[in-house]
């Protein structure tokens, strides 16, 4: 009877170790910081870079289009005939948080090298109610100037400079925005440039969202209004659908330029007389272990 006693004694002791051991991991699982997946579909929404961070050692590759403007008409096909100015991406995550992006648009030849580093990510919990992102990046104009008399565009010229923030919140299921103030900086912004603008410093605040209206599909919108020139604002409408590992994002936009640089200093046309439609193909491969 007293090893019954005893045997009993130490069953309920291990029962009540199991107990309160199971009642701190449950408390410990809701308070965990989890982090909001997908607030956007991909690390670009329209024409702009968004919050959405690149794991270590994966590769996002996109290519970017927009052809001419649709009043065109059928003849040419509402634009599609009157060639595209095309952009091809590739941004390496060197950790969960930081990334090293290159990008080339057809546009002035234009390269542009840059990193996104993101300091904040939107907690399920709401301990942290927002993500928070910085863009930085460095322009060159390689286009070829030799009709222009000596000493025709120097390199330090063909220079210009982009520094972005990304504040995002995924208020609900459906519906993400995110603001996106934005510096661009021209060294020298010739009129041989594929540009409107003759200022150096260019301001603006851009504003991007998502309604999702299937589990794969969300409408996009984007506005970049520009805060220091009276230059047309950039306004963008579209679709973005998820299949077989690719984002496809399907948009009618105001502005053929396809990089921070030139979405402020480039023109744009006024809305509902000057819209192009573009198209993005969004990939992304992880690459090693």
């Amino acid at each position: 009877m007293k090893t019954i006693r005893y045997t009993l004694l130490l069953l309920a002791m291990m029962l009540s170790c199991v107990k309160t051991l199971y009642a701190q991991l449950e408390r410990k699982l809701v308070e965990e910081d989890i982090e909001e997946e997908l607030i956007f579909h991909a690390p670009r929404h329209i024409n702009l870079v968004t919050v959405e961070s690149l794991e270590k050692n994966t590769l996002h590759f996109a290519i970017m289009h927009t052809f001419g403007t649709v009043d065109n008409g059928p003849r040419n096909l509402w634009g599609l005939d009157n060639g595209a100015n095309i952009l091809l991406n590739f941004e390496y995550g060197l950790t969960d948080r930081f990334s090293l992006g290159l990008s080339r648009q057809s546009m002035d030849k234009f390269y542009n090298l840059y990193f996104r580093h993101h300091l904040l990510k939107q907690t399920q919990n709401n301990r942290k109610p927002f993500s928070l992102s910085l863009m930085a990046g460095l322009g060159l104009n390689t286009s070829d100037y030799d009709f222009l008399p000596d000493p025709g565009v120097q390199l330090q010229e063909r220079l210009s400079y982009v520094a972005q923030v990304m504040v995002a919140r995924k208020f609900s299921e459906k519906l993400s925005l995110q603001l996106s103030p934005m510096l661009v900086y021209f060294d020298n912004p010739l009129p041989v440039f594929q540009i409107e603008g003759t200022q150096q410093t260019y301001l603006a605040l851009g504003v991007s969202g998502k309604y999702k209206i299937t589990g794969k599909t969300s409408l996009t919108g984007q506005w970049i209004p520009n805060l220091n020139n009276s230059l047309a604002n950039n306004v963008g409408v579209g679709i973005d659908v998820e299949a077989g590992g690719h984002v496809f994002q399907m948009y009618f936009v105001t502005s053929p330029a396809l990089t921070e640089q030139y979405l402020l200093a480039g023109g744009n046309g006024r809305v509902g007389e000057k819209f192009r439609l573009g198209f993005n193909v969004n990939r992304l491969f992880h690459i090693g272990r």
